[in-house]
């Protein structure tokens, strides 16, 4: 009997150090393959302390299991990001690869001035980017880029654009460097852009302030 007894203490207690011994290297695994370093790429000192604060909540967590959706809803409500690339760099790292968005103009929304970013959002203006066109009305960045985009497919070169007028008509003027008023319809911009080209390379045109293509079919120029 006293035999029996010593035998069951002696399966008992081998059963519990196997169980302790192998709990213990899943908890050393898990414990291993903890976030340990986030690494961020293409932002400046300032704007990469400002994110490594805003996702510090993945210190920590495990590599395989990370909710990939929260990582980029986090970093994509930073209104200057455009792109990004997530690297899983095993066992423990994250490496993070940032666009940043490009700063095509500026505007004023709420009485404060603007960057209108090329990833579509409004980026609060800190002065760095002075010699950009400044885009004057209520007009939403969508709205701008469609414009932009048609400007780039043109041989306008928006470099030498001073301000563009959005009007709630959803019309544009476009004002140059030179001083040059462009005054563009609803419809057909780029066609009306087009003309332009070949105004601009006749002498008669080279001298005009003004020249509006607002008029179905006609094109209206001033001194």
């Amino acid at each position: 009997m006293h035999l029996q007894t010593s035998k069951k203490i002696f399966i008992y207690l081998f059963v519990y150090i196997m169980l302790v011994t192998i709990n213990n290297i899943n908890f050393s695994k898990f414990d291993l393959l903890k976030i340990k370093s986030l690494e961020i790429y293409g932002l400046n000192s300032y704007e990469n302390k400002k994110l490594q604060r805003e996702i510090k909540f993945l210190q920590n967590e495990n590599i395989f299991f990370l909710n990939k959706n929260k990582i980029f809803n986090t970093i994509n409500s930073n209104e200057i990001i455009e792109e990004l690339i997530v690297f899983k760099k095993y066992p423990s790292s994250l490496n993070i690869e940032i666009k940043k968005a490009d700063y095509l103009a500026i505007t004023k929304k709420n009485q404060l001035d603007y960057y209108i970013g090329s990833n579509g959002n409004l980026i609060r203006y800190d002065n760095s980017f002075k010699d950009l066109p400044y885009v004057f009305g209520d007009v939403d960045p969508q709205n701008f880029l469609m414009i932009k985009k048609i400007i780039d497919s043109t041989n306008l070169n928006f470099d030498e654009i001073k301000n563009l007028y959005f009007y709630k008509s959803q019309r544009w003027d476009i004002e140059m460097k030179n001083g040059l008023i462009i005054k563009l319809p609803i419809e057909n911009v780029k066609l009306s852009l087009d003309i332009l080209d070949k105004l601009k390379k006749k002498e008669e045109f080279k001298k005009k302030k003004v020249i509006d293509f607002r008029q179905n079919k006609q094109i209206v120029i001033n001194e």
